[in-house]
This record gives structure tokens, sequence and C-alpha cells, in this order.
């Protein structure tokens, strides 16, 4: 199984129009990183079985325009445990349920917890110095997923590579 982890693209601070964290919203630069890496995806032509996202406005909306871009709003669906404070345990779990007809799975969260996720499955420990920058991609392949020490990491993407993946495709295309 594939699954790629992409962090919430660049969301605004808490201000009077948004009172909690939860109902941050993406930036306009937000929307922008989050149609570069959905145009990324194309143009490697990803596909996904399944998106899940954390309930919080800013993953939402940036899974959203993955998903719409990819012609994949079907697929996603809305977690609590990819929210801050998540269960890593319960979404594997959640997953692994499901592994059989899952080939390929974007996850789109927040910080800590997905860098910590990421080290989980690569080492077995939460503490690996992984840094997924917001709108950072990253993808890892299991052969069976488990809780710990069961991905291979493929690559690591920040929000600029993506950018200028997008623009290469678009380029080509024109």
């Amino acid at each position: 199984m594939d699954i790629y982890i992409l962090r919430h693209a660049e969301a605004e601070d808490t201000s009077p129009n948004c009172k909690t964290d939860a109902e941050r919203r993406l930036t306009a630069k937000g929307e922008r990183q989050s149609a570069d890496a959905a145009a990324a995806l194309r143009e490697m032509e990803v596909s996904f079985d399944l998106i899940l996202a954390s309930p919080l406005v800013r993953a939402q909306r940036t899974a959203e325009i993955v998903a719409k871009a990819l012609r994949l709003s079907k697929r996603l669906e809305t977690t609590d445990d990819l929210a801050p404070g998540g269960d890593p345990r319960s979404l594997l779990a959640a997953i692994g349920r499901r592994a059989e007809k899952l080939a390929s799975i974007l996850l789109v969260g927040h910080e800590l917890e997905l860098s910590r996720l990421i080290s989980q499955l690569l080492a077995g420990r939460p503490d690996l110095r992984i840094e997924l920058k917001k709108a950072g991609l990253c993808k890892l392949t299991v052969e069976e997923l488990g809780h710990d020490r069961c991905a291979t990491l493929q690559w690591l993407l920040t929000a600029k590579q993506l950018r200028r993946m997008a623009s290469c495709g678009s380029k080509a295309q024109g």
C-alpha cells in the first residue's frame, strides 16, 4: 500500500473572524499551495482509493482542493484521528481494517502528529527528526500495515518542490 501524507497548507492566524484553532481557514497562499500539490499529484498520475482528513477547517479545505482536482471528492472522509491530539493507533487500525481494498491512501492533517506518525511507521518510535512543512507531501510504502517499523520512505517534498513540479507540467501541456 502507498500512504501519502499531506500537511495542510498555510492557514490564517487566529483572529476575530476565527475564534478557535479549529476554525482557521487557508490563506490565499494556502489555497495556491493546495492547488499546486494537486497539480503535482496529477502530473505524477497519482490517484487514491481513500482520502482521510482531519475535521479542522484548514485540513478539510486542503483535502477538498486535492480531491476535487483529482476527481476523487466521493472518496474523501473525515476522521478525528487526524486532528491535533488524535489517536494514531486508532487511525492505523481503521486503515488496516480496509487495507485489502486500498492500494493508495492520502492522509491530510497537522504537525506534530504527522511527523510523529511518519516516524512511528518508519522507525517504531515517534521521535525521528522529520520536518513536514506546510503543504509538504510524503510518500511511504508498506507491505503489511502495522503500528511501527512497517514502512519505507519513498520521498518527502516541500510545497516549493510541488509548485515546481506543477508548473513543469503546465508548461509541458502549453
